[in-house]
């Protein structure tokens, strides 16, 4: 006699089971990072946040999204994956904080082909360790199990950031002129960005591994090129009642060149100062073991510096040494000039 065969979700590759436990596993979590104005536990199909319009006199609500990048490869490398999260809401809050906004709160993307829980809480605990960093709430998001679309162990990330800003106080750059001065504040390393160079350069031209200890970088090449990207959120709210702010640039993908003309207004352009600042032993690795120009680290790397604000040039000293205080390292790295929006270095 013929028997029909039975198939389950579970039997395709979705475990139910297995993600409700992994959402008991989070949620204390992400209990952590709740602000006075969520009004939504864990598990609810939207996120509510109850926005305090009194605060402000003209609420201009600020968003900003990325993902994790090819930066993963080297998590699932190392089988790391507790500072990956910090990336993701670093990536979002940096950009938001360029016009002067407060991070109000964050949604995350989680998908994966086989939901493996004591992992992905792994990385659910990075973004709430971000979240916390910058002051605002993980609200809400999605956890995908997509079985055969992705690689066994790996995992992609998304992310989404909102804040807010009275328009009065919006920093768009428009204020910048002649004779303003650049502050530079450090990076962690390479931050988020240039890894599909990193892995050519190191992995496959140079043959190293995650586990090579580099006596320039003083631990193993893994652990160099996991460094969380910094969070710069305290940095801004150190200097934003005591310095002018006329302008401020994440610098990701691109570097200074590609980034800073961004928030430059029509008329001006910048000279970085060549070694105002000390450069990580990460870059002069990547750039003798790859011979890659001089050129290209620029345009594909922080160099260091990965936050530049512009201010007025009698206030760039408090500006310094009030980041001191706040716990960041910043060096005047350059000024503003008469030109067509275009880095220059001497």
């Amino acid at each position: 006699m013929n028997t029909m065969e039975e198939f389950t979700y579970k039997r395709a590759g979705v475990d139910i089971d297995e993600g409700e436990r992994f959402v008991t596993m989070i949620s204390p979590l992400v209990k952590k990072t709740f602000r006075k104005e969520v009004l939504t536990d864990i598990g609810s199909f939207g996120g509510l946040f109850r926005f305090e319009s009194a605060k402000y006199k003209e609420p201009i609500l600020v968003s900003g999204t990325d993902g994790g990048g090819t930066k993963l490869k080297i998590a699932f490398l190392m089988d790391s994956h507790s500072t990956v999260g910090i990336d993701l809401v670093a990536m979002s809050v940096n950009d938001i904080l360029t016009s002067g906004a407060e991070p109000l709160f964050f949604l995350d993307y989680f998908a994966t082909g086989k939901l493996e829980p004591e992992k992905a809480a792994m990385v659910i605990d990075g973004i709430a360790t971000g979240c916390r960093e910058s002051g605002c709430a993980l609200i809400g998001g999605e956890t995908a199990e997509m079985p055969g679309f992705y690689q066994e162990g790996e995992y992609d990330l998304a992310g989404f950031a909102v804040g807010v800003v009275d328009k009065a106080k919006i920093i768009d750059g428009m204020d910048i002129r002649e004779g303003d001065t650049l502050v530079g504040l450090a990076s962690q390393g390479l931050h988020s960005n240039g890894y599909s160079l990193v892995r050519k350069v190191l992995f496959e031209h140079s043959k190293m591994d995650v586990s090579t200890h580099v006596p320039d970088l003083g631990t193993t090449l893994g652990d160099e090129l996991l460094r969380p990207t910094r969070i710069y959120v305290k940095a801004f709210n150190a200097l934003k009642e005591r310095v002018r702010i006329k302008g401020i640039a994440h610098i990701t993908g691109g570097g200074i060149p590609g980034n800073l003309p961004r928030v430059l207004p029509e008329g001006v352009g910048v000279v970085v100062r060549e070694g105002s600042w000390p450069v990580p032993a990460i870059f002069r690795v990547i750039e003798k073991m790859g011979n890659v120009p001089v050129y290209d680290m620029k345009r594909t790397f922080n160099m260091g510096i990965g936050y530049i604000l512009v201010v007025p040039e009698k206030e760039a000293g408090d500006a310094v040494g009030l980041l001191k205080d706040a716990g960041f390292d910043s060096y005047v790295i350059g000024t503003v000039v008469k030109g067509k929006k275009e880095v220059r270095y001497e």
